[in-house]
């Protein structure tokens, strides 16, 4: 019969060897990445499954490695730089009745601005976050095709430069990844060494995956005060697992969700047209209750931090921009549109604030605490 497995004491023997290799940019990454590793060993005690995500806005900042040494810590792991869907739909169906744990380097080069469109494999990684939810696809040659259902629940981590597509990343443990200071250390990998060492590990994760898979099957673990909705479900199984290891894991584990959340959130501005409307909101409309269509454009154009001066190459202009607010209703659950402003004795096109009044209270975060002051030259509209 084989030992119990000290959870606590195994999780941080993982923990300790990512910090003899990575370098991370604070605990709560480190706390993340070893209860992922974990839950890699465990798919089938939850509903879902986190994507790893490790990013950063230069090369050289340590993902790759993060991602090898994840490599040798989970179960049946299968490099995908350049598999295609189909190899991916057949592989999570079953590679000699063993499900892969996905691993994408260079993610950027599937889903960055220049790659283009790669829709089937987004569908699959985010089809496969959640069990049962398969994919169907037509299998056969010319009239000989018939529907086929492909299973693509499976734990994937990918590491890349910049960011991910929202339904990715929305679904993801995000880890933004740092070039190392002069004073962070790692010691040099050598895989003919050391990726013994991880497979020994993996062994007894595997083996402590066995032994307390019944205890994780359909538990619901308490979550942090504020951490609801998707991010519920993206931290679900990691604290799962960590409440089956005890020990200070149950502490840490809540500790590095409020850290990651919080995080994710700062660096989550929405959708693009979320982030219109937060702008508008905030940065052009703050005061006053109608704005001409060139005065909008002129100050979104104007905002530093803001996409809106360069949308793939060019500046958003009155047409984008009212293609994307009418995607959005108003209160009277009509799609948002321009109309008349008099102003300085003409007639502009323009928005009026009680149109997006809907649109703002539905989709937009908390407004700042106190309102813009009026733009200027904006005070005669009438």
């Amino acid at each position: 019969m084989t030992d119990r497995i000290d959870g606590a004491a195994l999780l941080n023997e993982v923990e300790a060897f990512h910090r003899r290799f990575n370098v991370f940019p604070h605990e709560a990454a480190y706390v993340a990445v070893v209860l992922w590793d974990a839950h890699a060993h465990l798919l089938d005690c939850f509903e879902s499954t986190p994507r790893l995500a490790f990013l950063s806005p230069e090369p050289g900042s340590g993902k790759s490695r993060a991602l090898e040494i994840v490599e040798t810590l989970v179960p049946n792991a299968m490099a995908a730089v350049d598999a295609s869907a189909a190899a991916l739909f057949r592989a999570v169906a079953g590679v000699d009745g063993k499900r892969p744990t996905i691993l994408f380097d260079e993610i950027d080069t599937i889903f960055g601005p220049k790659a283009g469109e790669n829709e089937q494999l987004r569908g699959f990684i985010n089809a496969g976050h959640r069990r049962n939810r398969p994919m169907f696809r037509c299998v056969g040659d010319g009239a000989n095709q018939t529907v086929q259902a492909f299973h693509s629940y499976a734990a994937v981590a990918v590491a890349g430069l910049g960011y991910l597509p929202d339904t990715i990343r929305d679904r993801s443990v995000n880890i933004r990844m740092r070039r190392r200071a002069h004073n962070e250390t790692i010691e040099p990998y050598r895989t003919r060494i050391h990726e013994k060492e991880g497979f020994a590990l993996r062994d007894r994760l595997a083996t402590w995956a066995e032994q307390i898979s019944e205890r994780v099957m359909n538990v619901w673990p308490a979550m942090p005060e504020g951490v609801t909705d998707r991010p519920a479900d993206v931290w679900e199984p990691l604290l799962a697992v960590a409440d089956a290891a005890g020990g200070d894991w149950p502490d840490r584990a809540r500790e590095a969700c409020v850290v990651l959340v919080a995080a994710s959130k700062a660096n989550d501005k929405g959708s693009l047209g979320v982030r219109l409307l937060t702008d508008l909101r905030d940065h052009v409309m703050g005061g006053i209750d109608r704005l001409p269509t060139v005065a909008i454009l002129d100050r979104l154009n104007a905002l530093d931090d803001a996409p809106w001066a360069d949308l793939h190459g060019k500046p958003l202009d009155n047409r984008r921009l009212s293609r994307m607010l009418a995607e959005y209703m108003t209160a009277d659950n009509e799609p948002i549109t321009s109309r008349n402003i008099k102003a300085a004795g003409s007639v502009l096109k323009g928005y009026y604030a009680a149109d997006l009044h809907d649109a703002w209270a539905r989709y937009c975060p908390p407004p700042p605490e106190s309102p813009l002051p009026p733009l200027p030259g904006t005070e005669n509209l009438t």
